[in-house]
């Protein structure tokens, strides 16, 4: 069972999306925080695996609460949900440790495919999104990073959704090496967690490597 939190500060909004998201199979809704500091509280509280995260808020805003849940849940997944589509709003979101962007006016199938995907440990990102993110994530040239055969290899099954023992496993290494070649990874081409470098990939074709 996928345990989720919503934050959103619109009650209508809020009380609709507790009870759409209480229909999808295999999804409990945990609690429902009317803004981002409560949403950090609630995180602790219940311990959610996924929060579905407004980005307007007053006080503490959406992209504050991420980065909040990131350093004191780093177990919980944070996907944002949210009517704006701009580059700064999604780039800020992202960098704060948010690992999906979904719009509000998402047909429920998709939204229940992308916390389905955050929970599986993928990155579901609006289409709309994805691409001013790759556009934004891709200007660190293929030629100006040097990324090793095997970095290609852990780079393309990362852009999978593969976790590092996933990884090991399909390429008979070990999950510490794994974790000595994503360290390397992040350093040539610029990036700062996985969801970037799983774009950056992406972008650059090593995505269909495997």
């Amino acid at each position: 069972m996928i345990k989720v939190l919503i934050a959103d500060d619109h009650g209508l909004v809020r009380a609709g999306l507790t009870e759409l998201v209480g229909t999808f199979v295999d999804v409990e809704v945990v609690g429902a925080a009317t803004g981002g500091e409560e949403a950090v509280t609630m995180t602790l509280e219940h311990h959610p695996d996924i929060v579905l995260m407004d980005l307007e808020m007053p006080g503490v805003d959406g992209i504050q609460a991420t980065q909040r849940i990131r350093e004191q849940a780093p177990k919980t997944r944070v996907v944002i949900l949210t009517s704006f589509s701009d580059r700064d709003r999604i780039l800020k979101a992202l960098d704060a440790g948010a690992v999906g962007y979904l719009l509000k006016d998402a047909e429920p199938a998709e939204l229940a495919r992308g916390i389905a995907a955050a929970a599986r440990g993928e990155s579901p990102l609006d289409p709309r999104a994805a691409g001013t993110v790759i556009a934004a994530r891709s200007e660190v040239p293929a030629s100006q990073a040097v990324v090793s055969d095997r970095e290609r290899e852990v780079l393309a099954l990362l852009s999978r959704g593969m976790a590092n023992k996933e990884i090991a496993r399909h390429l008979g290494i070990s999950e510490k090496t794994v974790k000595a070649h994503l360290t390397s990874i992040f350093r040539q081409i610029k990036v700062s967690d996985r969801t970037q470098a799983a774009l950056w990939a992406h972008a650059q074709g090593i995505a269909s490597d495997i």
